[in-house]
């Protein structure tokens, strides 16, 4: 019995319409977006289409998280939560924080450059709870990402 490879053989044409409509409209995700949220399309959870919406929720989730909160990996994050009980001196939360933001950038995502950087007490919910928003302003340049900011909501809880 002589074997047939497949290389030479087409898609059927009622088929071959279809499939390349399907094939163009998808898109391949960089990643699942963060907080997760659930999907009502074919993936489980929401995804990041693009490459700078990625890098984006990868920086958020790093300076977010605190040393100690990623399983396996006990120094990932830039562990800004214990600064926070002591923004009293501005000045010093300011340069502790951008020191260990661009120490765990520089361990995690070598690749992200970091621009500026701005943090405010959060004052809204009640004067005397620890609430800091940081914003960071970076760029990636081998993705062509110039001066993207994300921010972050450190809490004392």
């Amino acid at each position: 019995m002589a074997r047939l490879n497949f290389v030479d053989v087409g898609i059927l044409e009622s088929v071959r319409d279809s499939y390349d409509a399907v094939k163009v409209a998808s898109v391949i995700p960089f990643g699942i977006k963060t907080p997760l949220e659930l999907s009502y399309d074919s993936n489980l959870f929401i995804t990041n289409d693009t490459l700078k919406k990625q890098v984006a929720d990868n920086i958020k989730n790093l300076i977010a998280t605190n040393y100690g909160e990623r399983l396996g990996i006990v120094d990932f994050g830039a562990n800004l939560l214990p600064l926070v009980s002591e923004y009293s001196n501005k000045e010093s939360f300011d340069s502790e924080a951008m020191a260990r933001i661009k120490t765990a950038v520089k361990k995690w995502m070598p690749y992200v450059e970091l621009t500026a950087y701005e943090a405010k007490p959060n004052y809204e919910q009640n004067r005397y709870i620890g609430i800091i928003d940081i914003f960071i302003v970076y760029s990636v340049p081998t993705a062509n990402i110039t001066e993207d900011m994300v921010s972050v909501q450190i809490r004392v809880m």
